[in-house]
């Protein structure tokens, strides 16, 4: 944060901030969707948007309801397969790729489209993963 904007918080303020800088960002977003519902606030954003650019963001809108994250849930009994298949899918190294598996639950890819997704799901599956699309 720049000098303009920081912000000073009390001793369990930053304590959580501290720990919100650590959290993966799959969890990050469920924690922000969690404290939403929990106190009926939104964490958007307010914006100013022209008469001409509403219609724009309506389309957008659309196309981003089909993109889903494809998120390994556990490893299952085959974590060598599962590793492999990761490695396939996301072109990570071995180091990384098994990282992300031993971090279960954790997204392998984020936005993608549907069709995708479900392919990749289905890869992950075969070779013992749980797998969900959200």
């Amino acid at each position: 944060m720049s000098d303009e904007t920081k912000v000073e918080l009390g001793k369990d303020a930053q304590q959580i901030m501290d720990l919100v800088e650590k959290l993966p960002v799959l969890e990050l977003a469920n924690l922000v969707k969690a404290l939403e519902v929990k106190f009926g606030v939104s964490a958007a954003a307010p914006m100013m948007m022209s008469a001409a650019a509403a219609p724009a963001a309506a389309g957008e809108a659309e196309e981003g309801s089909s993109k889903k994250n494809v998120v390994l849930a556990g490893a299952g009994g085959q974590k060598i397969a599962v590793i492999k298949v990761v490695r396939e899918l996301t072109g990570l190294g071995l180091k990384e790729a098994k990282d992300l598996v031993d971090a279960a639950p954790k997204a392998v890819k984020e936005g993608v489209d549907l069709a995708e997704a479900q392919e990749m799901k289905k890869k992950l599956e075969e070779a013992g993963a749980t797998v969900e699309l959200q």
